[in-house]
């Protein structure tokens, strides 16, 4: 067999248990079919409890969560981490915060994501996730720099969905009646004229994919994904 592109050592932030293992599925995944790559990456990751990242994100204290991040990349970089990353689109407000004096350099989603729905020259997208990224300003502010409209659920889907995501499928519980409801929301949104939908939430593909969804799909950990096995090659 002859020689094969060998990756950079991947360091991975995990926020969500779930989102995170799901990353680390995706990433593998993507790895062993990559042209150029002989098998997996060398992946590194670290979290702190999610309950702490909730309390600093409720209490609006992104400093905080930039702090939660930057010590998981003290300790991804001490392992021999190349680049950092997390698939938590909660967080990603606080990357750039978190990204000053670090001893490796950061992905963000949002500026990728951006970047894939420019090159494909969309112009309105949806955005599912939880309450913290659809009235957020991390993807809204990015998108828009690009002359992309980012529309929202209303505040009723918005509420389900934080309660479908937080209270089950962070915890990996998939119930075929949140399934249906996220669908119902995916709908709505095609409906309000979107032609596409950021996925912004790691575990929403549990129960939204391209096999159901009513729009194409961006999803955001797996554009993360893809980016992070190019930087290695």
């Amino acid at each position: 067999m002859g020689c094969m592109g060998v990756l950079r050592h991947i360091g991975i932030v995990g926020v969500s248990p779930e989102g995170a293992a799901l990353f680390v599925r995706r990433l593998s995944r993507l790895a062993a079919t990559a042209p150029g790559l002989g098998g997996h990456p060398r992946i590194s990751m670290h979290n702190e409890p999610l309950s702490h990242y909730i309390e600093a994100i409720r209490a609006d204290d992104w400093h905080r969560v930039a702090d939660l991040l930057r010590r998981s990349a003290e300790f991804l970089a001490a392992c021999g981490a190349e680049v950092c990353l997390t698939p938590d689109n909660a967080v990603q407000y606080a990357i750039h915060l978190a990204e000053h004096d670090s001893k490796v350099p950061w992905l963000s989603m949002p500026d990728l994501v951006a970047d894939a729905l420019a090159a494909d020259g969309r112009t309105r997208v949806g955005l599912m996730g939880t309450r913290w990224v659809t009235r957020g300003s991390a993807f809204q502010t990015m998108l828009g720099l690009r002359g992309i409209q980012v529309l929202s659920p209303d505040d009723a889907d918005v509420d389900r969905l934080d309660d479908i995501i937080l209270d089950e499928l962070i915890y990996g519980k998939v119930l075929h009646a949140s399934e249906q409801e996220v669908l119902r929301i995916a709908n709505r949104l095609r409906e309000m004229g979107c032609e596409a939908i950021i996925v912004g939430s790691s575990e929403v593909p549990l129960v939204l994919s391209e096999d159901n969804s009513p729009l194409p799909l961006y999803d955001s950990a797996e554009i993360l994904a893809r980016r992070a096995l190019a930087l290695g090659l």
